[in-house]
């Protein structure tokens, strides 16, 4: 059984009505800000916003989230507005949705569904779209029910098993067999990609992360030519893409760009796409991409380390990115951000804004870790200084009758790689020290 999308563009955009609601600690000016980016969710998956409801309670109602009478108010809206879909900012139990579904009598999802409706249509790879596949047949699984009540009327009672029932369970057994078989390839994809990480070990790896629409996939395309799509819209891709960039002086390293986070990313997504956040987890840098120009970017920036520690990539070696910069209203709000973080590189990538700014701090954090050799090599080790050039960089290189001395730096990753790779194989002096990071 295929995973199907929620929004329904054939037959044109469908209208939706889009629901929030303020609970607890959540206030109502940043209810607007949630709900202005749920407007743009529900866009970038082809829909039409319509219209929109807001609700203030101590907790969601247990049966129709938003409560009867609100929910009897919503009939009404979706009526009037002739809309065929309904959008939570929340997620829905199963419970709600169809309680909802029944008084409405409309389509109803929640973030997670359009998030993951969003992913299905820009999933390219055959890793992403297994993925994404996986991530949906898991968030229906519990949410059959209402699929099938039209058939569950149709017969019951003591003594029979009517075929809604039937199809119910039938469903569920498909499901559970498609996602035992994705969670297998997904295994097999995952083993791929380390094969492959370990033919890149020579190489220091940086990451872009960032809320989405950031700007990540506009840096990767300026730092490497990449030609990966670039849109001024959320999750303009989601496919991960790893290149080859020779920075100045000759350092290379691997620079990735995964998908963009966002608030309340659908678990079972951030699940889905273990192998892929490898890449953030085993990366030694960190590029942490944020949108400057944005409202809230403070409550960005929570969300995306929330969620690297979510996947167990929290506490590695940072560089706040502050992007978009030419957006900024007014200059004085560049200087307070300067200010705030003081540490943080502020940028344009679509002007090509103090980017040299930038690469002098990558260098500077990329060289924070390195340490500087000496090793002599004896005439019959050569390939052994064959490997050092692929891994390393090397200062100087001096050869006499007894062999080759070569001076050299890397990082320390790299550096303890060397040490066990030639635990073995050499008698050679090693003497380390800290190198000093290049201006």
């Amino acid at each position: 059984m295929k995973a199907h999308s929620a929004i329904d563009t054939k037959g044109g955009r469908e209208r939706a009505i889009l629901v929030g609601v303020a609970s607890g600690d959540l206030h109502r000016s940043t209810l607007q800000e949630y709900l202005a980016e749920l407007t743009l969710l529900t866009e970038s998956a082809g829909a039409l916003v319509a219209g929109m409801i807001t609700q203030e309670r101590d907790r969601p109602d247990p049966a129709f989230y938003i409560g009867k009478g609100k929910a009897e108010e919503l009939a009404w809206l979706v009526e009037e507005r002739n809309a065929q879909l309904v959008v939570f900012d929340d997620d829905l139990s199963p419970v709600q949705a169809r309680n909802l579904e029944r008084l409405v009598a409309r389509k109803i999802i929640d973030r997670s569904a359009i998030i993951l409706d969003i992913f299905a249509s820009r999933a390219r790879t055959s890793e992403a779209k297994v993925q994404v596949e996986l991530a949906q047949l898991q968030y229906m699984l519990p949410r059959l029910t209402r699929q099938w009540t039209h058939l569950s009327k149709q017969y019951g009672g003591i003594g029979t098993k009517g075929p809604g029932e039937t199809q119910i369970e039938t469903d569920r057994r498909a499901l559970r067999e498609r996602i035992s078989r994705l969670r297998t390839r997904l295994r097999g994809i995952a083993k791929e990609r380390e094969v492959q990480r370990k033919g890149r070990e020579k190489f220091p790896r940086v990451a872009l992360v960032g809320y989405t629409n950031a700007g990540k996939s506009t840096l990767l395309n300026w730092l490497s030519g990449a030609g990966v799509l670039v849109e001024d819209r959320l999750f303009a891709t989601v496919d991960s893409t790893v290149r080859l960039v020779t920075l100045k002086g000759g350092r290379r390293i691997l620079l990735s760009d995964t998908v963009g986070f966002i608030r309340k990313l659908p678990h079972h997504l951030v699940a889905s796409f273990h192998s892929t956040l490898d890449e953030v987890r085993e990366a030694d840098v960190l590029l942490h991409v944020v949108d400057a120009a944005h409202p809230y970017y403070a409550d960005q920036i929570r969300v995306v380390n929330e969620t690297l520690e979510e996947i167990g990539a929290h506490g590695k070696p940072t560089l706040l990115v502050f992007n978009k910069i030419d957006l900024l209203a007014r200059r004085n709000l560049l200087a307070r951000l300067r200010e705030a973080h003081p540490s943080a590189v502020c940028i344009s990538a679509t002007r090509s804004i103090n980017m040299s700014g930038l690469l002098r701090s990558m260098m500077h954090m990329l060289a924070a870790g390195v340490t500087m050799h000496t090793m002599t090599f004896r005439p019959d080790q050569y390939d052994l200084v064959s490997y050092i050039h692929g891994v390393a960089e090397v200062i100087d290189q001096q050869y006499d009758e007894d062999g080759v001395t070569i001076r050299f730096r890397t990082d320390a990753s790299n550096a303890a790689r060397l040490k066990k790779r030639l635990a073995a194989r050499t008698e050679a002096h090693i003497v380390s020290a800290p190198a000093k990071a290049r201006k």
